[in-house]
């Protein structure tokens, strides 16, 4: 006997919290909204810049690369939504801008978007989800991870094993047979890219690449950590959708930042909304799903109090 399986999506639409009609408007597709938010993210990347060129020589230049690492970390937010061709209509213009988004933050595109996409199956789900942030048991687990330097170990490991031309048993389990050789010369790509920068960089004899890139995404990736943990570490590990994820209520930079991805519950249930339409689909949804009203800030006060109870 066959069963039909259960999406977030149909359970929306059987328990009554959204119509089909609305739905599909919700799913609309444009390029537009992402051409004018890129626009924008431009003109703050530009503004970073001089901050740090400007600082240069000075005890100002650490907390301008902060600044900068952080605004450049967050390519991570629109290379997620590149992932789910849901940033911009035209479809080569996610494969584009997330190949761009991919070597600014040392992650590959389209490894990353099947490894995202069985996260989406097998959400909060021990031995599925592949990109399960485990709940740490203590808190030298939690700065230990808000730290980056797991984050880092794994994607370096990752990227060399890849370069390599060998793929984990845990790799072959989301990433088609037939994309195997796809992945492997992404990897060597990307590492002839990163080889090329420096090989200039020794050449014209310049440290361009450390002050304004290198250095900064290493200093940002903490806040993305701690931000990609109020995602969904803390709730239970299960598959209803209503309660293993958590949407997070932030001021409008973060939602700048992040194009809209603190609306992950909702996210989560409609992978195919675009960002812009989150904060309606938002509306909406709520009361029916799970949202921390105190945004990140409050979604670490949890954690940290599930650890005080936990911790020996």
């Amino acid at each position: 006997m066959s069963h039909l399986v259960r999406t977030p999506i149909t359970q929306a639409l059987e328990e009554g919290a959204l119509t089909r009609r609305e739905l599909k408007a919700f799913m609309s597709r444009s390029d537009g909204p992402a051409l004018i938010r890129l626009a924008g993210w431009l003109i703050v990347l530009s503004m970073t810049t001089f901050a740090i060129w400007a600082s240069l020589g000075t005890g100002w230049v650490i907390p301008a690369m902060f600044v900068h690492g952080v605004v450049l970390v967050h390519h991570f937010s629109l290379q997620h939504e590149c992932c789910h061709y849901t940033a911009f209509k035209t479809r080569w213009a996610n494969d584009v801008a997330g190949n761009i988004c991919g070597l600014i933050i040392m992650l590959p595109n389209r490894f990353f978007r099947y490894e995202h996409c069985d996260h989406h199956t097998h959400t909060q789900i021990h031995g599925k989800d592949t990109e399960i942030i485990e709940m740490p048991q203590s808190y030298k687990e939690y700065w230990l991870y808000l730290s980056s330097y797991p984050y880092w170990k794994a994607k370096f490991s990752e990227l060399w094993r890849h370069f390599k031309g060998h793929l984990t048993p845990a790799d072959k389990r989301f990433v088609p047979r037939e994309e195997y050789s796809t992945i492997i010369w992404e990897a060597r790509l990307m590492v002839a890219f990163y080889l090329i920068v420096f090989a200039l960089s020794v050449y014209f004899q310049t440290f361009a690449a450390l002050w304004y890139w290198l250095i900064p995404v290493v200093m940002g990736e903490p806040v993305m950590r701690a931000i990609r943990m109020t995602e969904h570490v803390g709730r239970p590990t299960v598959a209803d959708m209503k309660t293993n994820t958590r949407s997070n209520r932030v001021g409008p930079v973060w939602r700048f930042l992040c194009w809209n991805m603190n609306y992950h519950a909702e996210h989560h249930y409609a992978a195919s909304v675009p960002f812009h339409a989150l904060p309606a689909l938002s509306k909406k949804l709520d009361g029916y799903i799970y949202t921390e009203p105190d945004g990140y800030l409050g979604a670490h006060k949890d954690m940290l109090g599930q650890i005080k109870h936990t911790s020996p």
